[in-house]
């Protein structure tokens, strides 16, 4: 399999700077993979010819690094596979609901992975699974995946990410939520707020009122396992069908949350990149259903549609 290159031009307004400098600050290199690219064949080249990390540069010179070759372990499985954008770089997918990420001790072939996997092989290509951002197993929406280290590098941390969620009863006014959060005792999963935990903030907008559900808009200062979940039970409003947090399962069978779109730089084009995912059907059938019981000003579904799709 070939190594994937990356070539990077350096400013004219640069009469001379440092080379390992130059990757770090200008490139977006980390001092890790600098140090793997210094041990690959060819791995740093200036105009074609090995370049060390104490030369300098000067404007107009262009550098190319060749990445390290890349692969899967992952078993590949034949399955549907929605995918809303990719290029050589990234793939970003639409997860459905009960499908883990990535395989675990007891998900070894029914992941995202795996049918990513499949995926590769029919394409011809190889590379290490990388999600960048990870959901429950029922949880749906995008999951960004980087085909490479120095665009996973460059991801991490630098996504913006919303989620639409329904929650249990009536939320009227935009908040915060500030709790810390930790692993419940006791458990290896769940989690709980507690004074001791990790700080966790959790911003959100009520879209709309619909008979004892709100339809929710939801932005994460932090990001930790559970947060949404742990975070909108803690206050007394569980996720719908969320029995883990005491989310009834009344009307859906798992926790009513979706990752509707994400925002970011394009850390090789630098193309500002924004996708979004619809609303999947249960989460769209439950709002539906509560707005034509209730009266026509609590027809949600409408504002459901205007906002999401």
């Amino acid at each position: 399999m070939s190594r994937k290159k990356l070539t990077f031009t350096v400013p004219g307004n640069i009469e001379k700077i440092n080379a390992k400098v130059f990757l770090k600050k200008h490139c977006n290199v980390s001092s890790r993979m600098i140090a793997r690219l210094k041990r690959e064949k060819d791995g740093i080249l200036r105009d074609g010819k090995i370049l060390r990390t104490v030369d300098l540069l000067k404007g107009g010179e262009v550098i190319e690094l060749n990445l390290p070759e890349d692969s899967s372990d992952i078993v590949p499985v034949n399955g549907e596979l929605k995918i809303l954008f990719e290029d050589d770089y990234i793939i970003v997918l639409d997860k459905p609901s009960d499908t883990p990420v990535h395989p675990t001790k007891i998900h070894q072939t029914d992941t995202l992975a795996n049918l990513l996997a499949y995926y590769q092989a029919q394409k011809g290509e190889s590379y290490t699974f990388r999600a960048i951002n990870r959901l429950d197993k029922d949880t749906t929406g995008i999951v960004v995946v980087a085909k490479d280290r120095f665009t996973a590098n460059s991801l991490f941390g630098n996504m913006k990410k919303t989620y639409t969620a329904i929650c249990e009863g009536v939320i009227e006014n935009s908040g915060t939520i500030d709790k810390p959060i930790k692993l419940l005792e006791g458990h290896t999963i769940q989690r709980t707020t507690a004074k001791d935990g990790a700080r966790s903030v959790t911003h959100y907008i009520p879209v709309k009122i619909c008979k004892n559900l709100t339809l929710l808009d939801i932005t994460l200062e932090t990001g930790h396992t559970h947060q949404i979940r742990c975070h909108f039970s803690s206050i007394g409003h569980p996720l719908a069908g969320d029995d883990m947090y005491s989310g009834s399962l009344d009307k859906i069978s798992r926790q009513a949350l979706h990752c509707n779109s994400v925002s970011f730089i394009h850390p090789v084009t630098g193309e500002k990149i924004h996708i979004e995912s619809k609303l999947p059907e249960d989460m769209e059938s439950l709002i539906r259903e509560r707005a034509i019981s209730a009266s026509a000003k609590d027809n949600c579904f409408a504002a459901l549609q205007s906002s999401f799709l």
